[in-house]
């Protein structure tokens, strides 16, 4: 038979399911504190001091982006003659969601017939499966830092712990990371770098690892069509990229250095494909910027011998920009993208589109192109300042794009 506590405890989950405020908040003690799961979504984790805290700051917001319901398994009495009450939140998220199933364990106390207090513990990440994907522009960004200051829009790969590998979450967060730079006008520059002194180590060989082997082939490809839109946007963005490498960068995060416009890389970076070494072929743009960059035979050597080049022999080959000591690369990447970020950036855009198809233009199509934009970037408030301001021997005051 039920006890009085568990008779409770039921009428309260029956309140919150029925929307019945008054009823859930009457079985709450004035003095009532919940503890719900750090990590939910909607900042929903917590401390909630009183019974109108924890209704409207908790329950209610979980109304509002969910049709969810408490459905209590077992009631296993403790010790203090408290409850732990065993079950699973059932329903689904609102506005197009999908199904919420997780489950629960709730700890509460009593003072006479109310309760107390509740800790809750349930699995957040089910809850955050549940909601609709968020439109692109808006999702939020786990293993990427990313801030804009100053016109120059900083993307930072933060799994340091693993090198910053590039693993689905990774390629998601990037490719969000970038469709924010597209959409912002106030973005004159863009800067690339790792945290943890590395860029990326590539991709996450462990996540593979544990990948079953007949879904790697669909895995591999998913996780490169997202990456190399990412890479294409950032490398056609009309703003100039720079990028940071220290400590390495490796096969695919090679990428993120081909599609910048200026790379500053330390004497103790180690530059390496390594896809020889692990039975793949090639991703990342690496096989059409490599023999560009390099030629053919260095290109050769770099895939089919796993060639590995210090920062030094990378200046030497072309595939940086400069060589400075490990510990000012970031600041002198720094000082590029906020130059560049004062500059003329249309300019700097239709130098940028002039340079990409210079690839596969021939000599009469290129002149065409360079006479159209010459001509568009003629017409600029930045040409008529730069001009200006040549002429009156001083420093000129860019607006960009």
């Amino acid at each position: 038979m039920p006890s009085q506590r568990e008779e409770v405890v039921r009428r309260l989950y029956d309140a919150l399911a029925a929307g019945d405020a008054q009823a859930a908040t009457e079985l709450l003690h004035p003095d009532f504190v919940g503890e719900t799961t750090e990590g939910l979504p909607f900042d929903l984790g917590g401390t909630h001091r009183g019974p109108v805290a924890m209704t409207e700051e908790f329950w209610w917001r979980i109304g509002r982006h969910y049709r969810a319901r408490a459905e209590a398994r077992d009631f296993l009495a403790l010790a203090d003659g408290g409850l732990l009450v065993l079950g699973r939140y059932t329903g689904s998220a609102r506005d197009g969601g999908g199904a919420l199933d997780a489950a629960f364990a709730h700890v509460l106390t009593f003072d006479g017939d109310r309760v107390r207090s509740l800790r809750q513990y349930t699995d957040s990440a089910r809850w955050r499966q549940a909601l609709p994907p968020a439109p692109a522009g808006r999702r939020e960004l786990r293993v990427v830092q990313y801030e804009v200051l100053d016109g120059v829009a900083t993307i930072e790969l933060d799994r340091p712990e693993a090198g910053n590998a590039i693993d689905p979450t990774m390629v998601e967060d990037l490719d969000e990371a970038t469709f924010r730079i597209t959409a912002d006008a106030s973005v004159r520059a863009v800067l690339v770098r790792g945290a943890g002194g590395t860029l990326s180590v590539g991709g996450d060989l462990p996540f593979f690892a544990r990948t079953a082997a007949e879904d790697v082939p669909q895995r591999l490809r998913a996780m490169t069509d997202r990456y190399h839109l990412t890479l294409e946007r950032l490398a056609t963005l009309e703003v100039p990229v720079v990028c940071a490498v220290q400590g390495a960068a490796a096969g695919g995060g090679m990428g993120l250095a081909h599609v910048a416009d200026l790379v500053v890389a330390a004497d103790t970076s180690t530059f390496v494909f390594g896809y020889g070494a692990i039975g793949l072929a090639s991703d990342g743009a690496n096989s059409w910027y490599l023999p560009r960059l390099v030629g053919t035979r260095r290109a050769q050597q770099l895939f089919l011998l796993n060639r590995r080049l210090t920062g030094t022999e990378a200046l030497a080959w072309g595939l940086v920009t400069e060589v400075v000591p490990h510990d000012e690369v970031l600041a002198r990447a720094d000082e590029l993208a906020a130059t560049l970020a004062a500059g003329p950036t249309g300019a700097y855009g239709r130098m940028k589109r002039l340079l990409r198809q210079s690839a596969s233009a021939d000599l009469a199509d290129q002149l065409a192109a360079e006479t159209r934009e010459m001509a568009g970037s003629g017409a600029s408030e930045d040409s008529r300042e730069g001009i200006t301001a040549f002429v009156e021997r001083r420093r000129p005051a860019f607006r960009g794009r």
